[in-house]
C-alpha cells in the first residue's frame, strides 16, 4: 500500500506519539482522520499543523471505548475522507498500582481502554475494510506484555491481550485485512522527567539512548508500505526487551 493518498484514522492522536505519528504520515502525503477525547487536548492545534501539510484532515471527540462514538467515529471519518485504509489504535490509559491495591474500577479502565476500545473500533473498521478489498490494523501494545513489571498487573494484562487480539484478527481477517502491533520502548519521556528519570531509561536501552517518536512513525510507515507482514510485533526499543 503507498502512504500518499492514503487515509488512516488514528485513535488519540491529538498529542504525544500519537501527534507524531499523525504529522510523520501527514508529511508523506496521507490523508489523517483522528479521534480526541477531552476538548482540553490541543486537537485543534494538531488539526492545523495536518491541514499545513497540504493534506485532508478530519478531527471528532469520542470515546473509544462507547460502541455509538466508535461508530460515529468512523461514520464521520469516512463522510469527511472518503474511505479508511489504515487504522493505527493508539489511544491508551497508562495506570500503576500494587496489584494488591487495583480497584474492580481500575482494572476495568485499565482493560475497557487498552483493550475494549481497539477491539470495538477494529471491528468497525474492519467491516468498511472487508467491503473495500484492501486494509491495515495497527495495535500499539508496549513491552509490559512482554515483561514483569512490578505494580502494572492491570496495564500489562489489557497490552498482553492486545498482542493476543492481534494475532487472531491477522489470522481471521487474512487475507483482506493485515494486522500488525508495535511495542515501543522509551520513546518520549513525561513532560518534566528527572535527569534520574532519563537515565534510568538510557540505562535499560542496550542501545545506550532514548528514542523518539519519529522511530515508531518509521515504524508505521513501514508496515503500510510492506503488504507481505502481518501477525507479528515490531519492538521499537533500543534492545530495552534484551535486558
Amino acid at each position: 500500500m503507498k502512504i500518499r493518498d492514503s487515509v488512516v484514522l488514528i485513535t488519540g492522536a491529538a498529542q504525544r506519539v500519537g501527534r507524531s505519528v499523525a504529522l510523520s504520515l501527514a508529511g508523506h502525503g496521507a490523508h489523517i482522520g483522528f479521534s480526541y477525547l477531552s476538548p482540553d487536548e490541543p486537537w485543534a492545534e494538531t488539526l492545523r499543523d495536518l491541514k499545513a501539510c497540504g493534506v485532508q484532515a478530519h478531527a471528532v471527540q469520542a470515546d473509544v471505548t462507547q460502541v455509538n462514538q466508535v461508530r460515529r467515529l468512523v461514520d464521520e471519518t469516512i463522510t469527511a475522507l472518503g474511505h479508511i485504509d489504515v487504522l493505527v489504535n493508539n489511544a491508551s490509559v497508562w495506570l500503576k498500582k500494587p496489584v494488591l491495591e487495583i480497584t474492580e474500577q481500575e482494572w476495568d479502565t485499565a482493560l475497557t481502554v487498552n483493550l475494549k476500545g481497539p477491539f470495538l473500533v477494529s471491528q468497525m473498521v474492519a467491516r468498511h475494510m472487508q467491503t473495500r478489498g484492501n486494509g491495515l490494523i495497527i495495535n500499539m501494545t508496549d513491552l509490559s506484555a512482554f515483561q514483569v513489571w512490578e505494580g502494572y498487573a492491570h496495564h500489562a494484562a489489557s497490552k498482553a491481550a492486545l498482542v493476543a487480539l492481534t494475532k487472531t484478527m491477522a489470522l481471521e481477517l487474512a487475507p483482506t485485512i493485515r494486522v500488525n502491533a508495535i511495542a515501543p520502548g522509551t520513546v518520549l519521556l513525561p513532560e518534566g522527567a528527572t535527569d534520574e528519570k532519563r537515565a534510568w531509561a538510557i540505562d535499560k536501552s542496550a542501545l545506550k539512548r532514548v528514542g523518539s517518536p519519529e522511530d515508531v512513525a518509521r515504524t508505521v510507515r513501514y508496515l503500510i508500505e510492506e503488504d507481505f507482514a502481518t501477525g507479528s510485533v515490531y519492538f521499537v526499543d533500543g534492545g530495552r526487551s534484551l535486558i
